[in-house]
């Protein structure tokens, strides 16, 4: 319940109120099961709303919604009334004005973030990712920034992944080695992610964090409610979500000192899931934060049953408590309680670490803040009822907040698959194959064109070779011609010479045969001649 500028959280001997002024000092809510964590929970958020606050929770158990709804009276009511001195008439049940957000797609105003925005870091941790595997993601990132290639959702950092490793070679020297076992290890791991919805959440239009620092029409902060009642069943996405949300908030928030109130008041329920198993250099990261938040008018108050379930480093910034009852039954439940009791300034009126054993339901130990942000002496009180419902909202009334819930669900409710690195080393894979495919036409062209360029100079060659034969053998045809005309000439002269020589003699044997002749034919005539001319007369 909102006082003037405190929040009136439980009364013990003396009132216990928590001052705005204080309130980004941050706090805890710690306490066995059922010992009334919820209810203060709800009491202490629904005073930072009236306050002007916006809050931020996650509805882990699903009666968080009861915030939408205004409270009634009960019998059991009355009687605390009657010890807090309240009147009936004058007390005024309300609702506060609450919005409900979901990462997994049930109802609500769609969360997503996206790879990129999550970072490496957490996104090992959510992954459960080894030191070595976790180097590689990094580079992934890296080369993912240097190239522009924008990580959104689970199939672009699958991209990625695959891209790294086919060209680790090249990134080698640059960024260090890529291992195919790591990247398939990491794939393996992604694979657990998006069975928990991961690819939900993972993606965009991604959650702009101003819109959960807003306030109502009637100046009232927002109380954001986080539907994690699923959520919670993944604990590492849950954790991881919350976490990025805080180191966000950090990053992106102008230090504002310390502030009359908070800008925006940060409740992190079933807070051991945060730090279950954290690595030593995440754990100082989120103490940083935790240190440093709140002078960014942030203040974060953690949710769990035991404080020993938070690094002691961490508990020491939470200065605003409210210890409901622990239940001690084995040495080492017993020393957590006496840790817990130690951790408050000792009221010699009781005995803390016997009265946190002896709280009943709605009752605490309580120390906040006074004006000079000193703890005060802790006191033993009951906790104050919040004027909305105790228990989960009636399902009509929940539907109602999300029907009016339009601006938001207009700016949240499509999921946008922009150009991203999946589409871009798809393009470029396409534009590589392509590029491969026209190599490789290009390669057949000329393979082709120089098995015919060669065909054509083994056929020149071998009709150059057949004409060298065809020449060869003409050559010898010619000279054989040659030769069997020069016989045949030969022959011809000799048959020539020899019908001439048979001329000749044959000419000569006429020629004697004549000369013969005509000298006997003379030798003849002579004598005749002479005979008639000796005689006379011719002889016959």
């Amino acid at each position: 319940m909102l006082v003037n500028d405190r929040i009136w959280v439980a009364q013990g001997e003396r009132p216990c109120h928590l001052l705005l002024n204080q309130a980004n000092r941050h706090g805890l809510i710690a306490g066995a099961s059922g010992t009334g964590k919820t209810v203060t929970l709800k009491l202490l958020a629904e005073g930072f709303s009236n306050a002007g606050v916006p809050v931020f929770m996650a509805d882990v158990k699903g009666d968080v919604t009861g915030m939408a709804q205004a409270g009634e009276i009960s019998d059991g009511l009355r009687r605390r009334m009657d010890f807090f001195g309240i009147k009936e008439d004058e007390f005024i049940f309300q609702a506060a004005p609450v919005r409900i957000w979901d990462m997994l797609g049930d109802p609500g105003i769609p969360v997503r973030i996206t790879v990129s925005d999550m970072g490496p870091v957490l996104l090992s941790r959510l992954l459960g990712l080894t030191d070595v595997q976790e180097g590689v993601l990094n580079i992934v990132f890296r080369v993912a920034d240097d190239e522009g290639l924008l990580l959104i959702d689970l199939k672009d950092l699958r991209s990625m992944l695959a891209y790294v490793a086919e060209h680790a070679k090249d990134y080698q020297t640059s960024y260090g080695n890529v291992s195919a076992q790591s990247v398939g290890a990491i794939q393996r791991a992604l694979i657990a992610v998006e069975d928990q919805g991961g690819n939900v959440f993972f993606g965009e239009p991604a959650l702009s964090l101003e819109d959960l620092i807003a306030c109502g029409p009637d100046g009232r902060g927002y109380v954001n409610v986080l539907n994690a009642a699923r959520l919670i069943q993944s604990p590492q996405v849950y954790a991881m979500f919350l976490l990025w949300m805080l180191s966000s908030l950090f990053d992106v928030l102008p230090e504002v000192g310390d502030p009359e109130k908070p800008r925006l008041v940060f409740f992190f329920d079933e807070a051991h899931l945060l730090f279950s198993g954290m690595p030593k250099q995440l754990e100082d990261k989120i103490v940083q934060v935790v240190k440093l938040i709140r002078s960014k008018g942030v203040g974060i108050y953690f949710i769990t049953q035991s404080p020993s379930d938070i690094p002691d480093a961490v508990l020491a910034q939470l200065s605003n408590r409210v210890q409901h009852g622990l239940r001690a039954y084995t040495p080492a439940e017993q020393k957590v309680v006496r840790a817990a009791a130690s951790s408050f300034r000792s009221n010699p009126a009781f005995d803390s670490v016997q009265a946190l054993q002896e709280l009943g339901t709605g009752e605490a130990l309580v120390s906040m803040l006074d004006e000079g942000g000193t703890p005060s002496v802790v006191e033993r009180a009951k906790v104050l009822f919040p004027q909305c419902r105790m228990a989960a909202a009636d399902p009509e009334l929940v539907q109602g907040v999300l029907s009016s819930q339009t601006e938001l669900m207009a700016r949240y409710g499509l999921a946008v698959d922009r150009e991203s690195a999946f589409e871009l080393l798809n393009q470029q894979a396409a534009q590589s194959a392509e590029a491969a495919r026209l190599a490789a036409e290009r390669a057949a062209f000329e393979k082709e064109k120089a098995e015919f360029e060669a065909q054509r100079q083994k056929e020149a060659e071998k009709a150059q070779k057949q004409a060298e034969r065809d020449a060869e053998r003409a050559r010898r045809q010619a000279e054989k011609e040659a030769e069997r005309q020069a016989r045949l000439a030969e022959r011809q002269a000799e048959r020539e010479e020899r019908e001439r020589q048979k001329r000749e003699e044959q000419m000569a044997k006429n020629v004697g045969r004549f000369a013969t002749s005509i000298l006997g034919t003379f030798g003849r005539e002579a004598t005749r001649q002479l005979t008639r001319g000796l005689f006379g007369a011719l002889k016959r």
